[in-house]
Formats: C-alpha cells, sequence, structure tokens
C-alpha cells in the first residue's frame, strides 16, 4: 500500500458534511486495510446526521466518518494476521467486541458490556470508531469475513441488512411450513421475507405500503397488505382463518406496530423486533394477552454469529440483492444518496455509496 492520504466524507457537524482529503489509517495487531469498495446507508445513519443519537454517543465527535455496511478487499495486512491476505475480497460487521467480558464470552458480542470503551479492544465502526464512509479503513480480522466469488461488492455490502433479519429470526426460529408476518418492507424486512421463505415458512404475509410493497410482492410474499387501505390485524387474521402467524417481525420501527404484532400472532407464537423505536411514543401492547397467550417477544440487535451463514444464503441465491438495492452514488455525492435514502426519491430501498 503506497498511497499516504485518501479521500473521506466527513460529518463535520450535525447535517453537515466535508469531502476532504486525510490519512490512511495505520494497520494494528490483528487488523487489515481495507479498500472500500461499496458502503450501503443504513437506517440509523440519518439519525446520527440529524444529531438524535448524540446522547447515546453517535458519534463520540466531529468530524466523524460514517458508514458500517460495507465491503471492500484487503490491501494490507498487520501483524499477527494468518486468516486473510492481500486481494481477498471481504464484507464486514459493525461491531468488535472486547472478547472478554460475560457477554463476549458466550457470543453477545453485539452487547458487549465495555461497549465504547476503545481501550478495552471494543469497536464499533461507523457509531464510535471511524467508518466506510472513505476510500480506506482498518477492521480487525474479527469483524471481516470473506465474500464468495459469485457476490458482487454492491450485493455484499448488505451483509449487515441481511444478518440483522438473520440475527432476528434465529432468535424467535421459524415454523416450517408455517406462517410470518413481516411488518415493513424496507430493506431489512425484505431480506427477512426472503430469509424466513428458504428456512421453509409456507406463507409470507407482508405488512406496508405503495412502492416497497410492490417490491414484496415481486419478490415472493404470498399476501401484501396495504395498511393504508385496510387494517394489517384484521388481514393477518383473516388469512390465517383467525389463528395468527406462527412468527411476526417487526422491521418498521413504527409506533403502532409492536402491539399490532401482539394481537397478529398466534397464542404461543413469537415476535421479533428489529426496528428502532421513539420510546415515549410506542404504544404498548397488551400484557394481559401476552400472558395468557404465552406470546414470547424478544428484541434483537445487529447480527452477531450469523454472517458466515448469510453470505451462504447470497452466493446460494436464496437472498436475491437486486430488488434491495435501488440507487449508487459516488463518495463526492453523499450528502445527495442521504437525501435520495431518507426520502425516498424515484422509489429508493437501498441506496449503495462506491468510494
Amino acid at each position: 500500500m503506497s498511497a499516504k492520504t485518501m479521500t473521506a466524507c466527513m460529518l463535520v457537524d450535525v447535517n453537515k458534511f466535508e469531502i476532504r482529503e486525510v490519512p490512511v489509517p495505520e494497520v494494528g495487531f490483528g487488523e487489515v486495510l481495507c479498500r472500500i469498495r461499496a458502503v450501503a446507508i443504513c437506517g440509523t445513519d440519518p439519525e446520527i446526521v440529524n444529531g438524535s443519537r448524540r446522547s447515546i454517543g453517535w458519534p463520540p465527535h466531529f468530524p466523524f466518518i460514517l458508514g458500517h455496511e460495507w465491503s471492500g478487499e484487503v490491501v494490507e495486512v498487520g501483524e499477527g494476521v494468518s486468516e486473510f491476505k492481500i486481494g481477498d475480497r471481504v464484507a464486514g460487521e459493525a461491531h468488535k467486541g472486547c472478547g472478554y467480558c460475560r457477554n463476549c464470552l458466550r457470543g453477545n458480542y453485539t452487547l458487549c458490556l465495555n461497549y465504547g470503551r476503545s481501550e478495552t479492544g471494543h469497536r464499533h465502526y461507523g457509531f464510535t470508531n471511524p467508518g466506510a464512509n472513505c476510500q480506506y479503513n482498518v477492521y480487525h480480522v474479527k469483524a471481516i469475513h470473506k465474500i464468495p466469488d459469485n457476490l458482487s461488492f454492491i450485493h455484499a455490502s448488505l451483509l449487515d441488512t441481511a444478518g440483522v433479519a438473520m440475527h432476528g429470526i434465529q432468535l424467535i426460529g421459524i415454523t416450517p411450513g408455517g406462517t410470518v408476518a413481516i411488518y415493513g418492507p424496507g430493506p431489512i424486512g425484505l431480506c427477512a421475507m426472503q430469509i424466513v421463505k428458504g428456512m421453509g415458512a409456507k406463507t409470507v404475509i407482508m405488512v406496508g405500503r405503495r412502492h416497497r410493497l410492490q417490491i414484496a410482492r415481486e419478490i415472493g410474499a404470498d399476501y401484501a397488505v396495504d395498511f393504508e387501505k385496510e387494517d394489517p390485524v384484521k388481514r393477518i387474521m383473516e388469512i390465517t382463518g383467525g389463528i395468527g402467524a406462527d412468527e411476526v417481525l417487526e422491521c418498521s420501527g413504527a409506533d403502532e406496530t409492536p402491539m399490532q404484532c401482539v394481537n397478529s400472532v398466534r397464542k404461543g407464537g413469537k415476535i421479533n423486533l428489529i426496528g428502532f423505536y421513539e420510546d415515549d411514543s410506542v404504544q404498548l401492547p397488551p400484557m394481559t394477552k401476552m400472558v395468557l397467550d404465552e406470546i414470547l417477544m424478544v428484541g434483537s440487535r445487529a447480527n452477531p454469529n450469523v454472517s458466515e451463514q448469510v453470505l451462504n444464503l447470497f452466493a446460494a441465491g436464496v437472498i436475491n440483492g437486486e430488488k434491495v438495492v435501488s440507487h449508487r452514488f459516488p463518495l463526492e455525492k453523499y450528502p445527495e444518496a442521504l437525501d435520495t435514502f431518507v426520502n425516498r426519491k424515484d422509489g429508493a430501498i437501498k441506496v449503495v455509496i462506491e468510494p
């Protein structure tokens, strides 16, 4: 690696970006330097940009480099690295735990008890540590995975998105031959729909609206429920003969959906909450119903221990990113790309940056 500087899109203040020339980061022990080829914009990125996540330290300071859904290639390896070599095509996770706290030892490194403390080895790339909205970045080998030969950089950047869906699905399981209802046909919801189909769900009901609901129809939803035109709970109960879905995945983050999930799952059913919510405005589900019907509701965070499985699902064609990635932009047009994503311009679903 001969380059000493690189182009980076810096968040220099709330809602303010600058394209700057900055030093290429140095590789440490157990780390590799990667040339970033694709970075997908995530739903948390605009929340960091507009300052609504400053209270939890996202970002920890200005200027800061965002971007945590990425793929690229290894251009330099640090001391102690044997698993990767120069030229390897890789995709990354945002989380790398400290490795020794109780949660990390149990494999729950996205719930690391030393979160945000870089001196312990913890990293949260694009949140508390520099991210991928640049030409090069350094990553610990625990946070990267080799990409199958038949998977493009663009679609490999969906590893985090599909991984979030996979983790949520694994937490509650899927009933073979059963019915799954998914609230929210965004990038995570569309990936989740394809995964549960691949895991043996017979019927998938997608709840959403407009263009994204149409995309869900095109890539395999058995039923598409437009919540602007009909009551999703009533419709799900009609489809299931009054029983309810076996599993429900909440991927929208809408305030009213946790309550709708409880009312549309069967007795003994399971619900996974994937979306981010405004805690002071969420409609609480009926607790007595949850008790009497023995409904399990569990939250999930990020994508621990699922990356290899997700990459294999992409390689096998179970997850098809073609309908999920709708727009591509160069790094220099990041503000335009973010605006396209946030305001869903031209039917935007997943917007990818190519540094």
